[in-house]
C-alpha cells in the first residue's frame, strides 16, 4: 500500500516542504497539516464566540478523539482516555498501579527523562528502581529480561522507541515475559507511534502513554494513555477530574457526589481538556488512518534503509540506530567524528535536526522523500 507523496506535500505540508529548509526533526516536533490546522483555527474562532459551542463540540471531539487512537493501536475506546502529554501517562502509572515499600520497577538506561523521573519519585515511599544498564548505547533486552527475575518485581517500564538512537525494543517478547510474571508493562511509546504500527493486544501492554505532538502530527497538549481493560476497573485515579464519576455526566446533577467511577477509562482524564487542540488531533489522526499506519511505516522505513546503507558504507561516521528494520522506526542517529560542527553544518544548510548525546538524530516521517535525506547526508559527507 503507498499513497501518493507528492500530494501530500503540496496540500497538507507545504509549509514545510516548499521553503528554504529540510525538516527531518519529527522526532522532536511534527508540523501540522493544514487541514488539522483549519480544524484548530475553526474552534478556536467558535471558542471566541463560546455560545456557538455546544456539548457535542466538546464533548463529541474528546469520543471522536478516542476511537480513532483506539483504532490506530488495536484497543477499545473504552481504553483510552485522553492525556496532554506523554508524562502525564506515565505518572498516572506510576500513582496507579497500588506500588508501595519493597516493590521494585525495572527501567532502562539512558531512557528519556519522562519514563524516569515519575519512577524515582516513587523512592521515597519505599519502591526501588532499578535501570537496567545498556549495551554500548542501546538497550540490553536480554538483561532486561533477566532482570524482571529480581525479588520484588512489579513493572517494567520501558520506551518503545529510544529517543536518542532509534532503538525499538521488542514489546511483544517483553510483553510475554512480563505477563509470565504478573509484572505491568509500561510504554512509553511518543517515539514510536504514528511512526510504526503498534497492535497492545499482540504486545501485551499494560499501559501505554503517547503525546500527540511528535509523529502524531498534532498540537502540544494533546496525548493520550491506554489502559488495559481488565486494569481500567481495577485501578483508581491518583489525580482526580471531576467528571471522574458518573454522577457528573449529568450537568443539572452535579453536587449529588456518587463515588463510583465511570467503567472506562475516562475515569483517569482530568477535564478540562484543551478541546480546540484535540479538535486537531482528530483531524490528523484521520489524515493518519487515511495514509494507512503501515504505508506510513513502510514509507518511513524505505528512506531510512538508504541512510542506514550510506552510513554503513563510510569510515568517517558510526550508525548508532540498528541497520535492522525491526530494530528501529522513525529515528536514524549517525555519529561523526565532530558531531558539534556537523549540526552546526546542518543548521547553516537548512536542514532542521537534533543532536542527540552525541549523535546526529534525523527523523523523516510520511511526507519527507529520499531527496531531503541525501541532502542532509551530502552535508555531513562535507566534514569527511
Amino acid at each position: 500500500m503507498t499513497y501518493d507523496i507528492a500530494h501530500l506535500r503540496s496540500t497538507e505540508f507545504s509549509e514545510v516542504t516548499e521553503g528554504k529548509t529540510v525538516y527531518l526533526n519529527n522526532a522532536s516536533t511534527g508540523p501540522i497539516p493544514r487541514r488539522a490546522l483549519d480544524a484548530l483555527h475553526a474552534f478556536n474562532a467558535m471558542r471566541a464566540e463560546p455560545q456557538r459551542i455546544t456539548l457535542e463540540h466538546q464533548f463529541g471531539t474528546a469520543s471522536r478523539a478516542r476511537e480513532l487512537v483506539a483504532r490506530l493501536i488495536n484497543a477499545a475506546p473504552a481504553e483510552i482516555a485522553l492525556m496532554v502529554n506523554t508524562s502525564y501517562g506515565i505518572n498516572l502509572a506510576a500513582r496507579a498501579l497500588g506500588l508501595g515499600a519493597g516493590d521494585v520497577v525495572i527501567g532502562c538506561d539512558k531512557e528519556f527523562p519522562a519514563n524516569v523521573y515519575p519512577w524515582m519519585a516513587l523512592e521515597r515511599e519505599g519502591v526501588r528502581f532499578d535501570m537496567v544498564p545498556c549495551r554500548g548505547a542501546l538497550p540490553d533486552e536480554d538483561a532486561i529480561v533477566a532482570a524482571l527475575d529480581r525479588p520484588g518485581v512489579r513493572a517494567l517500564a520501558i520506551s518503545w522507541v529510544s529517543f536518542a538512537t532509534g532503538y525499538r525494543v521488542d514489546l511483544a517478547r517483553l510483553g510475554r515475559e512480563c505477563r509470565s510474571r504478573g509484572i505491568y508493562l509500561v510504554v512509553d511509546a511518543i517515539q514510536g507511534v504514528g511512526a510504526c504500527a503498534l497492535d497492545v493486544r499482540d504486545t501485551l501492554i499494560d499501559v501505554l502513554a503517547c503525546g500527540g505532538q511528535k509523529w502524531l502530527l498534532s498540537p502540544w497538549g494533546t496525548g493520550f494513555v491506554y489502559v488495559r481493560d481488565e486494569l481500567v476497573r481495577k485501578l483508581e485515579p491518583h489525580a482526580v477530574g471531576w467528571m471522574a464519576t458518573s454522577a457528573s455526566e449529568d450537568f443539572s446533577r452535579l453536587t449529588d457526589y456518587v463515588r463510583p467511577y465511570v467503567e472506562d477509562a475516562r475515569r483517569f482524564e482530568v477535564i478540562t481538556l484543551p478541546y480546540q487542540d484535540f479538535a486537531s488531533f482528530v483531524v490528523s489522526l484521520e489524515l493518519i488512518h487515511e495514509l494507512g499506519p503501515r504505508a506510513i511505516e513502510t514509507h518511513i522505513a524505505g528512506i531510512i534503509d538508504r541512510a542506514v546503507v550510506w552510513a554503513q558504507s563510510r569510515g568517517d561516521v558510526t550508525l548508532i540506530t540498528p541497520a535492522e528494520r525491526e530494530k528501529r522506526a522513525g529515528i536514524v542517529a549517525i555519529a561523526p567524528r565532530d558531531a558539534l560542527a556537523a549540526s552546526a553544518r546542518l543548521t547553516s544548510a537548512g536542514v532542521v535536526h537534533s543532536l542527540r548525546e552525541g549523535a546526529i538524530r534525523l527523523s523523516p516521517h510520511c511526507f519527507n522523500d529520499w531527496a531531503e535525506m541525501e541532502m542532509a547526508l551530502a552535508v555531513l559527507a562535507d566534514g569527511g
